[in-house]
């Protein structure tokens, strides 16, 4: 039987990168992997893909180089498929699995549900081959967590990855494609709009793709967070981490100009309300003691989790009408104190430097395309949504080292549509918005 030709075109102009192609031949065809041929005689795998594949046909995933224009031609099964990503020893306990991708070396993990930073599931170690520098090294933070609005104050809990374990299923597994799909329960909180409600999370890595794929899905809820009704709406946190005084990130930029306000009031209120709470608080038991010996020092340098655990009702440091209580007071002059005259909105088309303005941290508008970057190393992370998030919080803390892109607003309230997909890339980019187009324009694929 002929197979037919994969056309694959380019919209837009520049050179692709292991781009992830997908197509689907009306055959059924034999073995997980095969091999197809470009016109310049060079060999591509083609991973057959389970999740897509119908009676009478039979869907493939290749990941190809190329700059304006090429065609595969099928061959048949591959006899050897040594190239490929790669599984390499897990450096976490609760690691599902550490991928080498031949672009990134990162480690997905399924969390301990323990409370702490290190109790994360998400990516808990992540760096380029080219450059081996994990950004995120102590394991204590974790790039894809999701957050408001069931982890905010309103609702007594902080964010999933602390507080949930989450099962990660195989959907796709081969040379060309990893693909999980993590399914989780998230705790209830104090509201009773926002229990029992459970999520998902896919992940896609392709072999030596600059850029990584992933979607969450959650019940369907409707809440109050910030005076604002909130339907579906979610924040996604990615979290990075240098050590004191050293920024992986320094500046931030949307794809247009940055239209943001500077400083976090909400975050100084509630440390205020941290020291208060320590002071004069009637509480009296091991996990309140536990929490006061970890701030009684430098605040400002303390793993940020720490201010929200006090305050957590799963924690149970503090009853709940105390934490009913001082949260209520510290969203209401927070709420007022966000939308202040004195709190003007900035537009830029300059490079915003987050770590100079109050708290280390800024408030952006709406926005499908972000990046942060590095202006000594030129290390960049650039973010397409695939429908925009209506706003952003991004910091970069030097004091503990911390750097934060959460698509949600002020008062955390959550921004980014659930069910929608992220595409993120990471690498040494001259042009960081011509990457963010390719990553919202995927190639053309069609059968001659």
């Amino acid at each position: 039987m002929g197979l037919p030709t994969v056309v694959i075109s380019d919209p837009r102009p520049g050179h692709r990168i292991h781009e992830p192609v997908r197509f689907v031949v009306p055959a059924e065809l034999d073995g997980d992997v095969w091999t197809a041929t470009r016109p310049d005689g060079t060999t591509v795998l083609c991973q057959r893909l389970t999740e897509h594949t119908a009676p009478g046909e039979t869907a493939f995933v290749a990941a190809v180089s190329f700059t304006g224009r090429t065609e595969l031609v099928l061959t048949g099964p591959a006899t050897s498929t040594a190239a490929g990503i790669r599984q390499l020893e897990a450096r976490e306990e609760d690691a599902f699995v550490r991928l080498d991708t031949g672009y990134f070396d990162l480690e997905l993990c399924t969390g301990t549900a323990q409370g702490t930073g290190s109790s994360k599931w998400g990516l808990r170690h992540f760096s380029t081959l080219a450059e081996g520098v994990d950004l995120l090294p102590s394991g204590n933070n974790a790039i894809g967590g999701f957050y408001g609005p069931f982890f905010t104050p309103e609702n007594g809990l902080i964010n999933p990855p602390e507080h949930a374990v989450v099962d990660i299923e195989v959907v796709e597994r081969g040379p060309v494609l990893h693909h999980y799909r993590m399914h989780g329960v998230i705790p209830d909180g104090l509201l009773d709009e926002l229990r029992g409600k459970s999520f998902t999370v896919d992940w896609m890595f392709t072999c030596g793709t600059p850029h990584f794929t992933r979607r969450y899905v959650v019940d369907d809820f409707q809440t109050v967070i910030n005076g604002r009704s909130v339907t579906n709406l979610i924040t996604v946190g990615d979290e990075f981490e240098g050590g004191r005084g050293e920024l992986v990130f320094d500046r931030f930029e949307s794809y247009d100009a940055t239209t943001y306000r500077a400083g976090d009031p909400y975050a100084a209120e509630l440390a205020a309300m941290v020291a208060e709470t320590l002071e004069t608080s009637q509480s009296r038991n091991p996990k309140f003691d536990e929490f006061k010996s970890l701030l009684t020092e430098d605040l400002e340098s303390a793993h940020w989790d720490l201010y929200w655990r006090l305050f957590c009702s799963w924690e149970n440091a503090l009853d709940e009408p105390e934490i009913r209580e001082r949260l209520a007071r510290v969203r209401a002059r927070a709420h007022a104190l966000a939308d202040h005259p004195d709190r003007e909105w900035i537009i830029t088309r300059d490079p915003v430097d987050v770590s100079a303005t109050p708290h280390e941290t800024a408030f952006p508008g709406p926005a499908a395309k972000t990046a942060e970057y590095h202006t000594g190393s030129g290390r960049t992370m650039v973010w397409w949504t695939e429908k925009p998030s209506g706003a952003f919080q991004i910091v970069q803390r030097p004091q503990s080292g911390w750097v934060n892109w959460g698509s949600n607003g002020e008062n955390e309230c959550p921004q980014l549509p659930t069910g929608v997909w992220i595409k993120t890339a990471y690498g040494q980019f001259s042009d960081w918005r011509a990457v963010a187009d390719d990553l919202e324009t995927p190639p053309e694929v069609r059968l001659a």
